[in-house]
């Protein structure tokens, strides 16, 4: 690491712990120069790590492999060496690892309905703090996630985190000002249809989930908030929503999931009491199934963002929710799996077999690195209904992890794949965020809006920890 690197990185933590996003963004494009020399001799020099990288065959030839069954996987510095490398060649692609004019996003086929995720990092901690930004017009934040989103183009957007109030104003007042608001030259984008479901966050218990001898506090609502509605989500859609089909599992009860994976203590009591069990709603935020009328039929936009994985104890309550939360929706895709569930409108089961659906939102949960239980993503990727071996990817990504460092090199996922930008240190940069088709979709073209750093349009990823998601489908 170079002197400016590491002056780098420590001003970078004082910016995590201070919350300056917009400052950690800026000081991310500095830090690149330094990187960038670093990384052209990576590139140079791949040949020859791809050569150090191989196995010796039977016959004495050289068999290239990305990971090798020679390689030990218990060697740090073999396993660190051979995951930068694949960073510095943008995993497996080094013609396109550097390209600072690839903008996938600007790449669509005719007649493709392109559906996308955003987790917007679009709340406040008080509940009026959102309207008085938004009302002004002038939200650098809401003008750059808008941007974004004017050049990705989605016709159907899933936001992730952006403060629901009674009337929905926040929703209306980002689409009218922001949205609908050319950007930086770029055009406004309009979306006819949007729905924006009630959530559980803040939405007090008036119990003692978490335990801590203290009830009425934001982890005692049924899902984490200051307020009703901190963290909510939202449809935006070209096409029109059939919003009187729409369903929600918002008071759905993690009792009546079967199997479900209640928490327990280290001796292995109960961690929840049959009180807390008796009311405990699964949904941290609420579950969605959202009819759409695209030009091909109806399809369903099946969405959440579960809990995080983290922020509890031994008894791993969030871990074991986050997986039931996911386990949620897989059950929804599958008839007989889904048969016990019962949305909010009193409507049993989940789709129907032939369903055309697209699964989508902010999940909290990485294939392979990260804090969460017992693979809960496979759930989704592993589906049969799923089509999991889509994964959206971004060059910038894959810069970005050899940039920060830390923690980055010693995971194990593809890095091209990360969807968010999380601290180095301790967490890494984690593939999070999903848009997943049904199997009797055609998926055409996918990525992640993480731009390379030497595109004028990286600057606007400090606008939030995630990455626009998107994929198009015919």
């Amino acid at each position: 690491m170079t002197k400016l690197q590491a002056i780098g990185r420590n001003v970078h933590e004082l910016c995590d712990f201070l919350g300056h996003g917009l400052l950690k963004g800026f000081l991310r494009e500095l830090e690149f120069l330094s990187v960038v020399a670093v990384a052209i001799v990576a590139l140079s020099m791949n040949s020859v790590a791809r050569e150090a990288n191989a196995c010796p065959a039977a016959d004495g030839q050289v068999v290239d492999d990305p990971q090798p069954a020679c390689a030990n996987p218990e060697e740090p510095s073999q396993r660190h060496g051979d995951r930068a490398r694949r960073f510095a060649a943008g995993q497996r692609d080094p013609d396109q690892a550097f390209d600072d004019t690839q903008r996938p996003w600007e790449d669509r086929a005719e007649g493709v309905v392109r559906i996308a995720s955003f987790n917007l990092a679009l709340e406040r901690r008080e509940a009026n703090g959102l309207q008085t930004e938004l009302r002004t017009g002038e939200s650098i934040q809401a003008r750059k996630l808008a941007e974004i989103i004017q050049r990705v183009r989605p016709d159907v957007l899933l936001l992730n985190e952006i403060d629901r109030d009674a009337i929905g104003e926040n929703l209306d007042l980002f689409h009218k000002l922001y949205l609908q608001v050319s950007q930086n030259g770029q055009p406004g984008i309009n979306f006819e249809h949007r729905f924006f479901p009630e959530s559980n966050t803040g939405v007090d218990s008036g119990l003692d989930l978490n335990r801590n001898g203290v009830s009425g506090e934001p982890d005692d609502a049924y899902g984490f908030g200051r307020f009703e509605g901190q963290y909510g989500m939202a449809v935006l859609s070209r096409f029109p929503i059939k919003t009187e089909n729409a369903r929600t599992f918002q008071k759905f009860l993690w009792r009546d999931m079967p199997g479900a994976r209640w928490p327990k203590t280290p001796v292995g009591d109960d961690f929840y009491s049959a009180e807390i069990r008796a009311v405990f709603r699964l949904s941290s935020k609420n579950h969605v199934v959202v009819p759409i009328e695209v030009p091909s039929g109806i399809l369903h936009l099946v969405a959440a963002h579960p809990t995080p994985p983290v922020f509890d104890g031994p008894e791993d309550r969030n871990g074991l929710r986050n997986h039931d939360e996911i386990r949620l929706l897989a059950d929804l895709l599958d008839p007989s799996a889904g048969a016990y569930l019962v949305d909010d409108q009193g409507r049993r089961g989940g789709l129907a077999d032939d369903a055309r659906f697209v699964v989508a939102g902010d999940m909290n949960a990485d294939p392979k690195d990260g804090d969460s239980t017992n693979q809960s993503i496979q759930q989704l990727l592993g589906h049969p209904k799923i089509n999991g071996d889509i994964g959206p990817r971004s060059n910038g990504a894959a810069q970005a992890a050899i940039a920060q460092g830390g923690i980055n090199l010693q995971q194990t996922g593809d890095p091209a794949q990360d969807t968010a930008d999380f601290n180095d240190d301790t967490t890494g940069n984690l593939r999070v965020d999903y848009v997943l088709p049904s199997a009797n979709l055609q998926c055409v073209g996918s990525g992640v809006f993480w731009p390379n750093p030497t595109l004028p349009e990286s600057e606007l990823i400090s606008a939030s920890d995630h990455r626009l998601v998107w994929i198009d489908i015919r």
